[in-house]
């Protein structure tokens, strides 16, 4: 499968002009069609295409709002020969004949589900994400579905956040790079295609940051912080041609994302060029309210419009107050004409005009073969192998007795994760259904859930567990978390197994057999404990629909686990917020200090090390960013830099050697990073800039290259520049965030 080795190259490979997927000919076409449409239009018809509506079960009255041009988008409604009767009456039998764009949360599949965004980003592979994108929306535009809100690029550096688990983890680079292939799948080659559906970058921006890890909370993120770590993923989105964008719950430095004209105005319309739409998140226009930022929904309807917004989701306060704040003067009719104009342009990208209806008599393209092959792919490579003693696995062919054990291992629902509004669990493979069906034929099953859902306390079952392992030659124990327990308003403060699991690997540990315990959870978790009494650990982010067979493929070795770590795992929830990316501090730790169980009494106040360092949790986080073990071992060697000095408008290219020193074929995922030694202002001890999955057979060596273009080095500098400044930069080429030898370059002017 191809492999993208930087974002630039792969942007390179997506058909857009001017921030679209279409001919210069063809949008000046649109552009015409949409002014004569709009010169058309009453003030209501223009409001109504500026609302969403969420589908409700009365068909008579939504047509009715729709007959009357009051409606311009529905969300949640699935079922084609509704979705037909619905666009029906908008394109047959409102005045102006413009269709309607249907929307669903389409985040991680349709009905195939590919593993949660958390975890296709553990692939470090943006095609196998690309594809899952695209089977997404094949299905889902199957239906009628021409528009989803994803994919979410926030970066989440809180694991107690439970929306972690839609985004890409903690790094701005690999955010960027595994949302533009989102987009570029879901979009597809055209968004005129009938299976192409718009996508919807969210949350713009800065929601990843919420105080406290606690969903809609309050960010603080200063500009240049949000321009070098927050927004560049979105950039990279609008130069991949993403259709449209969903602004973000929360305030940041006192100011809501649904109403902030610095970023929808200033950012992502004059900085960018991005000339699609802009939607609210549910209701956030409304709740501007809550926030204490508008008084009433005319004022929130008059700040939200004022600031960019386009669309408003559901709330209303566009259809009620719009009329009234342009006869006050508090709202501009070019204002409402500019955010039609928006909406139109996107309606015609996507050939609504042309083709508004989905082929009710197509046969389903539901869970298609290929699909779920995709989807299997996606889980295989998506499972990180944190721990692996005395080659535990891939499992030996003398084992003949396997006990299946914990919460996780049959649980079609859960491992769907979470925001799965269409998958069915009745397609759900799961490792005990996968493992019997694959060899059920020449081992011994024993199943043994002992704890019924991850949050069981209930530990009647514990010892019966514990009994079944007892008599197998190795025992496989799936615990996690419930897909509610991540996903949105979903959080945590406690980030250990929750319920009766960590008693459940206490006991299982305890008979002396070889336990492999397989993590299926939303989040990293802190499972210091639990990895140290298990003699293998493999970490799936909820793996979807094909989990199933993907872990059975991997614990007998049909494949090979290659996933690395999108984010930090912390070895407790004080440690947060964690990430790899963080500044030096004027006080780094120097490992020589003493913790806390080391601190003799009556110690001298200034005798233990003034550091930058947590006394009880030590230096080091529990697995680090880019974090991922293989059946097999690779050794980087002869890493050779192209050039020791390089002027700003130069490509750095490094080379260097990388052997499979092991026993198996298999994929290493080499990174690249870089750290700018002094700048104006303090820079990130290290920075992910490339990475590259590379297949080796047993002993095969291979030379391998990344150019890393000087320009890519910027950042905004003391004075909110976008610069490269000449100094000196350390890099390393290495297997995770932790790892590799340090070399030097120098830039100069």
């Amino acid at each position: 499968m191809k492999t993208f080795k930087t974002l630039a190259a792969y942007l390179l490979l997506l058909p857009f002009a001017s921030c679209t997927q279409v001919s210069d000919s063809k949008e000046k076409l649109i552009e015409s069609k949409v002014e004569n449409l709009l010169s058309k239009m009453t003030l209501a018809e223009k409001i109504g295409q500026m609302n969403q509506i969420s589908s409700f079960g009365n068909i008579e009255d939504m047509c009715g709002v729709i007959k009357k041009g009051e409606v311009g988008s529905i969300l949640n409604e699935v079922d084609p020969v509704r979705v037909n009767a619905l666009q029906r009456v908008a394109v047959e039998e409102s005045r102006l004949g413009i269709p309607l764009l249907i929307a669903r949360d389409v985040i991680h599949g349709f009905k195939t589900i590919f593993p949660i965004p958390l975890g296709q980003a553990a692939t470090f592979n943006p095609a196998i994400v690309e594809t899952g994108a695209r089977v997404a929306a094949v299905e889902a535009a199957s239906v009628g579905i021409r528009w989803t809100f994803a994919p979410m690029i926030d970066i989440a550096r809180d694991p107690r956040w439970g929306r972690i688990s839609e985004g890409c983890g903690e790094d701005t680079y690999l955010t960027s790079v595994m949302g533009v292939a989102m987009v570029k799948g879901f979009q597809g080659d055209s968004l005129s295609n009938p299976s192409s559906i718009a996508a919807c970058p969210k949350h713009f921006v800065g929601y990843g940051a919420a105080e406290g890890g606690r969903d809609y909370n309050s960010t603080y993120i200063p500009e240049r912080r949000l321009r070098n770590v927050y927004l560049p993923p979105f950039e990279a989105a609008t130069k991949a041609g993403a259709a449209t964008f969903m602004t973000s719950f929360n305030d940041n430095d006192g100011v809501p994302s649904t109403g902030n004209s610095f970023i929808l105005k200033q950012v992502l319309r004059k900085e960018w060029g991005f000339d699609g739409f802009v939607v609210t998140d549910w209701a956030s226009g409304k709740e501007m309210i809550a926030h204490g930022f508008a008084a009433d929904d005319k004022e929130a309807a008059m700040k939200a419009i004022n600031a960019g917004v386009d669309m408003e989701m559901v709330s209303y306060t566009f259809m009620n107050q719009l009329p009234t704040l342009l006869k006050e003067g508090k709202v501009k009719e070019e204002t409402i004409n500019e955010a039609v104009r928006n909406i139109l342009r996107i309606k015609f990208r996507l050939g609504l005009f042309d083709q508004p209806y989905v082929d009710e008599k197509k046969p389903s393209v539901m869970y298609a073969e290929s699909h779920l092959a995709a989807a299997r792919q996606a889980a295989v490579e998506s499972a990180i192998l944190l721990k692996n003693s005395d080659q535990t696995l891939p499992l030996k062919e003398g084992v003949k007795t396997v006990a299946i054990v914990g919460p996780m291992a049959h649980a079609p629902y859960e491992q769907l994760g979470t925001w799965v509004f269409d998958g069915e669990k009745s397609h759900t493979k799961t490792p005990l259904d996968a493992i019997k069906e694959m060899y059920g034929d020449r081992l011994k099953i024993i199943y043994e859930p002992g704890l019924t859902y991850s949050r069981d306390k209930n530990i009647s079952g514990v010892a019966t567990a514990a009994a079944a392992a007892a008599r197998a030659d190795v025992v496989l124990a799936f615990v996690g978390e419930e897909s509610i327990l991540s996903g949105e308003a979903h959080c945590l403060a406690d980030l250990n197994l929750q319920g009766a699991q960590s008693e459940l690997i206490a006991a299982l540990a305890k008979t002396g057999k070889p336990l492999v315990t397989v993590v299926m959870a939303g989040r990293p978790l802190t499972i210091g404990r639990e990895a140290d009494l298990s003699s293998a650990v493999l970490y799936c982010f909820h793996p979807g629909t094909m989990g199933g067979p993907a872990l059975a493929d991997l614990l007998f070795g049909k494949a090979v686990p290659s996933g690395k770590s999108p984010v930090t795992f912390p070895k407790m929830v004080g440690q947060i917020p964690v990430y790899y990316s963080h500044n030096n501090t004027g006080r780094p730790a120097t490992r020589t200090e003493t913790l806390l169980n080391d601190i003799p009494i009556e110690a001298g106040q200034t005798s233990l090390g003034c550091t930058s360092f947590y006394m009880d949790a030590g230096f080091d986080v529990l697995y680090p960013f880019g974090y991922g073990l293989s059946y097999t071992t690779f050794a980087y060697s002869n890493v050779r830099l192209s050039a020791k000095e390089l002027k700003k408008d130069e490509v750095l290219t490094v080379t260097f050697d990388l052997e499979n020193t092991g026993k198996y074929e298999a994929t290493e995922v080499a990174q690249l990073y870089v750290q700018d030694k002094v700048g104006s202002v303090t820079r990130p001890v290290k920075e992910l800039k490339r990475f590259t999955r590379i297949t080796l057979k047993p002993g095969e060596k291979k030379t391998v290259s990344l150019e890393l273009p000087v320009n890519e080095l910027a950042f905004y500098n003391i004075d909110m520049m976008k610069v490269v400044e000449p100094g000196d930069f350390g890099l390393w080429v290495a297997t995770d965030s932790q790892s590799g030898e340090e070399y030097s370059f120098k830039v100069i002017d």
